[in-house]
């Protein structure tokens, strides 16, 4: 079976700096996988590149063995870290559109996670708040029945009490045989539901493996490994 993504090579460069170099990467489906660093580090990068939003100063990047583009947007669900919904827009008319818009987005599962996070879906997205918008956000990207989720920060904003609800979210509502990469900086919120970790640092790969045998091999939680590789 291919794996769901693949580098090789891979480098981005803007005005002729790195954000990216020589990333040799595979991603194996079926798995919850962190995409670890520190602000600047280069994991949005990685993210864009995947989603198809910008394209590879060098190198190559494969979502299920093809470069990203139109057939690769079928089976990628992604989160930015910015919102990017309309103000004006009531939830409803998002999930209309979505709807309409994706053939594997599922609107009963939308209006499920809706009603267990509270969320009334006849409310505009201008009465919320930015923590209620985020996920909002959230479950439009956990309601498809993708291959791959490229999550970018989906805790960052969000207060210490709603990002149990989220990591909640995301691991209850992916399909089980796709793979979950989420980016974040805050490895202890999420370090109890990853399967495998990317260490990233001023674009480059740093450390990568298992959760159980990096913790074994090291002797201690990935949390305090990361701090110790960027002496936080």
């Amino acid at each position: 079976m291919n794996p769901i993504l693949e580098c090789r090579a891979l480098g981005k460069s803007y005005s002729g700096k790195d954000a990216l170099c020589d990333v040799n990467l595979t991603v194996n489906r079926g798995r919850i996988v962190g995409l670890l660093g520190p602000n600047g580090s280069g994991k949005s990068t990685l993210i864009k590149l995947a989603n198809g939003l910008i394209t590879p100063t060098k190198g190559e990047i494969l979502i299920n063995g093809q470069q990203p583009g139109t057939e690769t947007k079928k089976i990628v669900s992604y989160l930015p870290e910015r919102t990017y919904l309309s103000d004006w827009m009531r939830v409803k008319d998002i999930i209309e559109l979505f709807t309409d818009f994706y053939e594997n987005f599922n609107p009963k599962k939308a209006y499920d996670m809706l009603q267990k996070l509270n969320i009334n879906a006849d409310d505009r997205l201008k009465t919320m708040s930015k923590g209620t918008k985020e996920k909002v956000q959230l479950i439009l990207v956990m309601s498809r029945e993708a291959d791959l989720y490229l999550l970018d920060e989906p805790i960052g904003g969000v207060d210490p009490a709603a990002r149990d609800y989220i990591i909640n979210t995301i691991i209850t509502n992916y399909n089980e045989n796709a793979t979950v990469l989420i980016s974040t900086h805050l490895i202890a919120d999420v370090e109890q539901v990853l399967d495998d970790v990317i260490i990233i640092s001023n674009g480059c790969i740093t450390m990568k493996g298992s959760v159980d045998e990096l913790r074994t091999q090291y002797g201690k939680s990935i949390d305090a490994i990361f701090r110790e590789v960027f002496r936080c």
